[in-house]
């Protein structure tokens, strides 16, 4: 069994239906926001979501809130077209108080097309018994039963999530099989995605064309190298038509989010003659959230005036805006020439295979009681953390298990040096490493 992917369920809806509300009721507290990740989009795009035994990633369609009707059934209709490209599950949410309104109708008939499995939500509906014959009007959009919900006060939100992950898993058992490497190209709109893909596939595999809106959907190629295959997903496809730089930046995250949850690497592509940018960071951040591999592939090098200090500088200001993956390996390459792309294969076996090692539980140990004894735990009000016992529970991402004597004393830095000291045994390259630590009390 592979690992499956976590599926996507995309929300759509008019303004103020509770979008929101009905995120930070689903998330909780277990918001998806890495506090030390700088750069990373504070506002709610998305946020991972546990029902039962099922984990998926709940994604905001939605995007600025304009005043006119048509206006409103446009930006609709271009949120149940992202949602309809990138989603498993397609979450329309209505308000009851607000009533059935023509643009719902439009939108559903749209989403019924796309033959996409769709919850429909009636929210704030804080009383059943005064509410429950407007909810029934919602029949009315033909795509299937309405699930009120009231997202403010918490109530109904167990039969919606239960008809939701009833649809995860139905496509899905084909993918276990595929143990090829999964790439996805990620990176801002024009860097070269695109142009990568199709100089490593040796031929035009990807359709790269100026009219807006092309590349639809992330399309996948299968490429062998070496005797190798691997699948590379793309995200591009950015050339919109809407002006509106938020539409285009939320329009991104939600593409990227959907393609490196497919994959196990993310190839970060940054333009060497613009630098490395906040966008850049923003971008970095959700693989190193989901737990990716990273190669930060440096693209247009060719284009770039060089001395014999240019690569050092130009690591050093990646190593800085992306301080919070230094375990990203760096390639520079060229598109256009073609120049090093043999070293991006490289780099990607390389860090797939660190990806999904495993460390013998014995001489994490041996590690673990070196490091203790080279740098003494942390204690606080007198009392020592004290180290356990270690071992790995899964891979891509690696992830550990660190028994100890009490949560709170194992400060973020600790955890961060003993990841220090395996690394320095065991290199994981191009891997971010997960830690869980557990509280085992003293019985002695």
């Amino acid at each position: 069994m592979g690992k499956r992917k976590k599926p996507i369920v995309a929300v759509v809806g008019r303004p103020n239906v509770g979008k929101s509300t009905l995120f930070n009721a689903l998330a909780g507290e277990r918001i998806s926001i890495v506090k030390d990740t700088p750069g990373i989009t504070r506002d709610r795009i998305y946020a991972d979501v546990s029902w039962l035994d099922m984990s998926f990633t709940l994604i905001d369609t939605g995007g600025i809130e304009p005043d006119s009707k048509d206006i409103i059934l446009s930006q609709m209709r271009e949120q149940a077209q992202i949602a309809i490209d990138t989603a498993d599950v397609i979450l329309f949410m209505t308000d009851v108080k607000q009533g059935l309104v023509d643009a719902d109708a439009k939108v559903a008939d749209m989403l019924r097309r796309s033959a996409k499995p769709v919850v429909l939500v009636v929210n704030k509906v804080d009383s059943f018994e005064k509410y429950m014959a407007d909810v029934y009007e919602f029949y009315n959009l033909g795509i299937g039963d309405p699930h009120a919900v009231s997202a403010a006060n918490k109530m109904g939100l167990g039969d919606m999530l239960d008809e939701v992950v009833s649809y995860f898993g139905q496509t899905e058992d084909e993918e276990d099989e595929d143990d090829r490497p999964k790439i996805a190209i990620v990176g801002k709109p024009n860097v070269g995605k695109s142009s990568i893909i199709n100089r490593m596939a040796g031929e035009n595999r990807v359709i790269v064309s100026d009219i807006a809106g092309t590349t639809r959907d992330a399309i996948d190629t299968e490429i062998k190298y070496n005797g190798k295959e691997y699948v590379f997903i793309d995200t591009a496809g950015l050339r919109r038509k809407n002006k509106v730089k938020e539409e285009l930046e939320r329009y991104m995250i939600v593409r990227t989010v959907s393609a490196v949850e497919r994959a196990d690497i993310a190839v970060l592509v940054i333009d060497a003659t613009e630098g490395v940018t906040e966008q850049d960071a923003k971008i970095a951040g959700i693989a190193h959230e989901r737990g990716k591999a990273v190669i930060i592939a440096v693209n247009k090098w060719d284009a770039v005036e060089k001395d014999n200090r240019t690569v050092n500088e130009f690591t050093k200001k990646v190593r800085e805006i992306l301080s919070f993956m230094p375990y990203a390996e760096i390639v520079f390459i060229s598109a256009v020439t073609g120049q090093r792309l043999n070293k991006l294969y490289e780099t990607i076996d390389i860090v797939s295979e660190n990806h999904s090692m495993r460390v013998a539980t014995g001489v994490l140990n041996e590690i673990m009681a070196e490091a203790v004894a080279m740098q003494q735990p942390p204690s606080d009000k007198g009392k020592r953390l004290r180290l356990y016992y270690i071992t790995q529970v899964s891979v891509k991402p690696p992830t550990f298990v660190i028994f100890v004597n009490d949560r709170e004393l194992m400060h973020f830095s600790y955890t961060r040096y003993i990841e220090n000291q395996i690394r320095e045994s065991f290199g994981f390259r191009g891997t971010p490493l997960k830690f869980i630590i557990r509280e085992r009390k003293e019985n002695k």
